[in-house]
């Protein structure tokens, strides 16, 4: 008669068998399987007990650590198996098999959560705001939602209480300042921070009344909505080395140098370089990071080149080559003639530090983008005829001049703009001999780095704080929106996969928790060697990437 029992073994894990009395001793039929946890011995034997009930079976199909010896295959004789008493409470009944308890994603949370260890944002020592950064990187939602996130994650969530305590946190504690520093450490480990890129962009509310941070200004897409002006520093590859939230009517241009001096100041930095586009374009910025001994690189506006090529025009006309570039000067105020280049003379003026009214001014031109220009120009040409005609009603569009009541087409400024087609500026401090003009066209086209920072905010994160009303909720909520980029960011760098398609590929990979004789144990998912690439790829420092 054939029974079950246990045995421990040498290494200290317990082998459970099948065995018989065959002439006054104990035969191993056959090895089950050797158990190292309550969990695996229950499985086991629950497996040894539905061998002996049916011993029709004959194939394991249970993860356990077999021994070598022993075959898969297994025959119980003459069907006549029976459990042995001392393990029928071990075993249980018959008819209630091992049940599934909980599958979760814990697989995809621990890889972002290795992700942030490595960028040191351990430091902050707070698991929940942990979880809020994880949680918005999976699937961005209100603070009351974000519970069912991480439970779907294998988080045991916090209450919503302490959710909110951790945003009030975040803010007093001065996770923000911690979590720049350790971005910081990490920019400077991976790569070069002698450059940095920034940009601005608004966050709407819908909100019916402005308070003092909340407020109606410019706005991009013409939102007559209460907004939030963000600033946002980034180094070459886009990581983000500091964020800043000022009020929604505070002007572009206003914000970067509170940004620059903040992050100049919190990482004792005395030369760097700050490319911005053409709309941080003021005297008054140019000259504040100038007299801070700070270089920039900012994009200039085609309506200065009239005056910054004069010279070209007078001794080359309109004539431009695909990739030709032309260094010159340009004035430090507007159109003065103080500081631009002399057309009388043929050759291009020097820039240097000791031209007092003048920066240093690159053109560059390319046929493709004088292309797309003329397309542009045409455009709004058979705009502008359509509304003189009055087959279109609309606001004034250019090239439209309206004298006494009446429309024509501004001829002198469409032959204006058909000249300059082709053409971009640059405006820097950065002298010829440090930095050739190509190099300031390549250095300010890194500007799609923050620019895709921004968009990964908006759309996958979501930044927009809909859900948060307060000052200090609205920064507690930038901050996790911050170092939630951080963490993007670099599982970008280390994949090459955008974040939402790291997300969409791990997150169906569940983990199964599994309750059998009164034992739960959680078995890890099936992984394929496509997303095992992906989680090799995150546990190696960038810049190791799938598609290199």
């Amino acid at each position: 008669m054939a029974f079950v029992r246990r045995v421990r073994t040498a290494s200290g894990a317990t082998a459970v068998q099948i065995a018989e009395y065959s002439d006054g001793r104990q035969r191993i039929v056959t090895h089950v399987g050797s158990a190292h946890t309550d969990a695996e011995l229950g499985m086991l034997l629950e497996q040894a007990g539905s061998m002996l009930a049916d011993p029709s079976q004959g194939v394991f199909d249970i993860a356990v650590t077999p021994t070598p010896r022993v075959s898969a295959l297994v025959t119980v004789p003459d069907g006549q198996g029976v459990l042995d008493p001392e393990l029928r409470t071990r075993v249980g009944r018959r008819d209630e098999p091992g049940r599934v308890v909980s599958t979760d994603s814990r697989l995809l949370f621990d890889a972002l959560a290795g992700v942030s260890t490595a960028l040191g944002f351990d430091v902050v020592a707070d698991s929940v705001f942990r979880d809020l950064v994880i949680s918005r990187i999976v699937e961005p939602t209100s603070l009351l939602d974000t519970g069912r996130v991480l439970r779907d994650l294998g988080r045991t969530p916090a209450g919503y209480a302490t959710m909110k305590r951790t945003l009030n946190r975040a803010t007093v504690g001065g996770y923000r300042d911690v979590i720049a520093q350790a971005c910081f450490a990490h920019a400077v480990s991976a790569g070069d921070i002698s450059l940095v890129l920034y940009d601005v962009t608004t966050l709407y509310f819908e909100a019916e009344k402005e308070d003092a941070l909340r407020k109606v200004g410019y706005s991009k897409e013409r939102r007559v909505d209460p907004q939030i002006v963000v600033g946002l520093l980034v180094d070459r590859r886009g990581f983000p080395l500091e964020i800043g939230c000022f009020e929604g009517n505070k002007a572009e241009t206003l914000t970067l140098i509170p940004i620059v001096k903040q992050f100049q100041t919190r990482h004792n930095l005395a030369d760097i370089v700050i490319v911005a586009d053409a709309g941080m374009l003021s005297g008054t910025n140019l000259r504040e990071l100038d007299d801070a001994g700070l270089r920039f690189i900012v994009g200039s506006r085609v309506t200065k080149a009239p005056v910054d090529l004069e010279s070209h025009f007078r001794w080359h006309g309109d004539a431009f080559t695909d990739g030709q570039v032309i260094d010159t000067i340009t004035p430090r105020h507007g159109r003065a003639k103080a500081g631009a280049s002399d057309p009388m003379v043929k050759v291009e003026p020097v820039w240097g530090p000791e031209r007092e009214h003048s920066w240093r001014a690159v053109w560059a031109y390319t046929a493709k983008r004088a292309v797309r220009d003329n397309r542009t120009l045409t455009l709004q040409e058979e705009r502008a005829r359509a509304v003189i005609a009055g087959d279109k009603t609309a606001r004034t569009p250019r090239f439209v001049k309206t004298t006494n009541g009446s429309r024509r087409l501004d001829e002198a400024s469409l032959t204006r703009a058909r000249r300059l087609v082709g053409l971009k500026g640059y405006v820097t401090n950065i002298p010829a001999p440090l930095m050739p003009a190509r190099e300031v066209i390549s250095s300010y086209h890194d500007l799609w780095q923050v620019e895709q920072s921004f968009r990964m905010s908006k759309t996958d994160l979501r930044a927009r704080p809909m859900f948060h009303h307060t000052r200090d909720a609205i920064e507690a909520h930038l901050t996790i929106v911050f170092t939630a980029l951080a963490v993007s960011r670099e599982v970008q760098a280390r994949t090459g996969l955008a974040i939402r398609n790291v997300v969409r590929q791990l997150r169906p990979l569940r983990s199964a928790t599994i309750a059998i004789n009164g034992t739960q144990q959680t078995f890890a998912p099936v992984i394929p060697d496509p997303q095992q690439a992906i989680l090799d790829a995150l546990k190696q420092p960038w810049p190791h990437a799938l598609n290199q």
